[in-house]
């Protein structure tokens, strides 16, 4: 039997944001006994993991990014309206958008996090974070127009700032990051920019814990330390960030020291930012929602929270909340998913049991770090292994052909070939 969006008869669900969690759902109600609207600020999916590619000019910002509408179109019961939440009212079980309310049966919340700067303005007004396509395109534009800089930059000190990176988080995105940076100095600067010194450039990571990749294994995290350093980077452990005076390019740490940069690239954290209309009480450490075991927000009806925006209690695994990765927001929608259609049947639904299938990180060509549940590895497999897997989680045949045949090129060619400044960052005045 096929269902139809047309058809109100059906309980309607509302689901917000289109990251993995919310697209994965919506897919799993496809042809299912429900009404489904998925409302995004944007008409596309973009695949997070492969960001720092798209910064590092290895690959094209279409290439990552899916049109949501390309994806659900041929499913019957489910649509997709662009539009930028407002308020949720769950006594009137309402969503109010920019482009006209939304009445639901059961909401999802599936929103993800922003960048998190621990309430320091300098650094969330001078520092380039990476959580979106178009903040990937900026940090593209940064780096190349600071490489063009340095070339006609006068004196010493001004080069040296206009020359040396800094990446604030020492977790995967970090240290990806870093890594590609690191590429671009080996590879790139010797070709295309011969006025600079390769050995001008310097790429510092800066890490708060004592380690890097924190969430995995030891052994990888020594691993992914080793390779950077022997890439060239410049890897600070135990090391805090205190401020930033964009004015003069001073970037400010905790123990007293400097650096002069005029780059500053931050991944050191993230955060949630609750919807307008979820009470106070309903949200924990890091602007997650608090929710039970079936991603049920406490103390509402039929409101769900799935991925990096929920915080579920009564975990004993995991008390303090899931890591906030694409596996658990998968899984989660997944659960919520059979749990939709067991509570339509009239049965109990199951709680969320989280299942580590295991973590990875690459660090350039021929050097990665994966965890599976039971040992770790690195190396050229652990590369392949990577590759592979995010390649197979790209949503479409035509990224997934666009990323290998990128990855190819670069592969046998050492060339990142996409360094167009198609709009220039402007820094802030």
């Amino acid at each position: 039997m096929a269902y139809h969006y047309n058809d109100d008869r059906l309980p309607t669900i509302v689901v917000i944001g289109g990251g993995f969690a919310g697209l994965e759902l919506v897919k799993k109600l496809n042809n299912k006994p429900f009404r489904v609207i998925l409302i995004d600020k944007r008409n596309y999916h973009t695949f997070q993991p492969l960001l720092y590619q798209v910064a590092s000019a290895g690959l094209s910002a279409d290439s990552i990014g899916f049109p949501f509408r390309k994806k659900i179109g041929p499913y019957p019961n489910i649509a997709f309206r662009m539009a930028e939440v407002q308020e949720v009212d769950p006594a009137a079980k309402k969503v109010i958008t920019n482009v006209g309310t939304f009445l639901y049966d059961h909401l999802v919340i599936a929103t993800g996090t922003t960048t998190n700067y621990f309430g320091n303005k300098n650094l969330a007004s001078w520092g380039l974070p990476l959580k979106s396509i178009g903040e990937a395109l900026d940090l593209r534009s940064e780096i190349l127009q600071e490489l063009e800089k340095a070339i006609v930059t006068e004196t010493v000190e001004e080069r040296e700032s206009t020359l040396q990176f800094v990446i604030v988080g020492g977790g995967p995105t970090g240290v990806e990051l870093a890594g590609a940076l690191a590429e671009i100095q080996r590879n790139v600067l010797p070709t295309d920019y011969t006025e600079i010194d390769r050995k001008q450039m310097k790429v510092v990571l800066i890490e708060a814990a004592d380690r890097l990749l924190a969430t995995m294994s030891e052994k990888s995290s020594k691993a992914a330390k080793n390779y950077l350093e022997k890439l060239g980077v410049e890897v600070r452990l135990d090391t805090r960030v205190q401020d930033y005076d964009g004015a003069s390019g001073v970037l400010q740490l905790a123990d007293g020291g400097t650096l002069r940069t005029r780059n500053i690239f931050w991944t050191a954290g993230v955060k949630a930012d609750p919807l307008p209309g979820i009470p106070a009480e309903n949200i924990g450490r890091g602007g997650r929602y608090l929710c039970d075991t079936m991603n049920r927000i406490t103390g509402l009806e039929n409101v769900y929270a799935l991925g990096d925006t929920s915080l579920i209690q009564g975990d004993a695994a995991y008390p303090n909340g899931h890591p906030q990765v694409a596996q658990v927001a998968i899984q989660q929608a997944h659960r919520l998913a059979s749990n939709f259609l067991r509570w339509e049947t009239g049965k109990k639904g199951n709680a969320f049991s989280y299942k580590d299938k295991g973590s990875m990180a690459t660090i350039g060509r021929h050097k990665a770090v994966v965890d599976l549940p039971g040992f770790s590895f690195s190396g050229y497999f652990a590369w392949y292994i990577w590759m592979f897997i995010h390649l197979m989680a790209l949503v479409g045949f035509r990224n997934r052909f666009m990323v290998f045949m990128n990855w190819m090129w670069n592969y046998f060619t050492y060339d990142k070939a996409l360094r167009l400044i198609v709009r220039p960052y402007k820094r802030p005045q």
